[in-house]
């Protein structure tokens, strides 16, 4: 792990924690907005009244707006693994990119090493469980994309950031006729609030995370797969170790994968 050039711009928009409150939750964004001087100076604006500990810019400049002890204003309304309001124990950061409403694009091989290198930076100083490195999609998914489906989820995982199912290919596209329900059940062992009105807007953001081949919330054989294998994952987490080697914030660290790089 190499430790990221981080640069300080203060944002005025935190508070404290709550007293006793861990910090156990990583949560990925993207900024949503055309350019990073636009999103910065939202995230600094009073006004606003949002902000995030850090953000990577698309060369890989990674600007630190909030000290990790305060609490952000980036999750917003949110719920992951029985918590709500993850504001009060997570770090946030934001990760330089139009989105969906602006020209969504691939997220540079540069930017993503940098995103890397600082969640394994934060991952050495704080006890956050793999299953606990999420999406602000996964936190929030009747509202939120971000980070979307092209972010390098397994790259990170790869080098020690998060979780992905190794082996898991997720091809089969048949639908079973109980798969929702299956689903649903999925969703919620690994830590969604899933509505029984609309399980598949959790499924979608899951999709988003572990499936970024497919993202349509239907429950198809593939996807269920998938769901399987993470919710284990989310579940053996709590139950053994992870296996032996070198470790950083309490989890192994591979052998490097580059993240993807960005496509012309």
């Amino acid at each position: 792990m190499s430790a990221p050039r981080i640069r300080d711009l203060a944002s005025p928009n935190h508070d404290a924690r709550p007293a006793g409150a861990p910090i156990d939750t990583l949560v990925l964004h993207y900024t949503g907005m055309r350019t990073a001087a636009e999103a910065i100076a939202r995230l600094r604006d009073p006004v606003a009244r949002v902000s995030a500990h850090y953000v990577v810019e698309e060369d890989g400049a990674v600007w630190r707006l909030v000290p990790e002890e305060r609490r952000a204003w980036h999750a917003g309304v949110s719920f992951w693994r029985g918590r709500e309001g993850l504001n009060d124990r997570s770090i946030g950061i934001e990760v330089v990119n139009p989105g969906h409403e602006w020209g969504y694009r691939p997220f540079p091989a540069l930017q993503m090493a940098a995103v890397c290198d600082l969640c394994l930076a934060i991952l050495a100083r704080h006890p956050i469980p793999p299953c606990n490195v999420v999406a602000h999609s996964d936190i929030a998914p009747d509202r939120k994309r971000d980070p979307g489906e092209l972010f390098d989820w397994e790259g990170l995982a790869a080098n020690g950031v998060g979780l992905w199912p190794r082996g898991v290919e997720g091809g089969d596209p048949a639908v079973p006729a109980d798969g929702m329900v299956r689903a649903a059940a999925l969703l919620a062992r690994i830590g969604y609030r899933v509505a029984a009105a609309r399980p598949e807007v959790a499924l979608a953001a899951f999709q988003r995370h572990w499936r970024q081949e497919r993202v349509d919330g239907v429950a198809d054989a593939g996807t269920l797969a998938r769901l399987a294998a993470v919710a284990a994952l989310c579940e053996a987490e709590q139950d053994a170790p992870a296996a032996a080697g070198p470790r950083v914030g309490g989890r192994r660290v591979v052998a490097r994968r580059p993240p993807r790089a960005a496509e012309h």
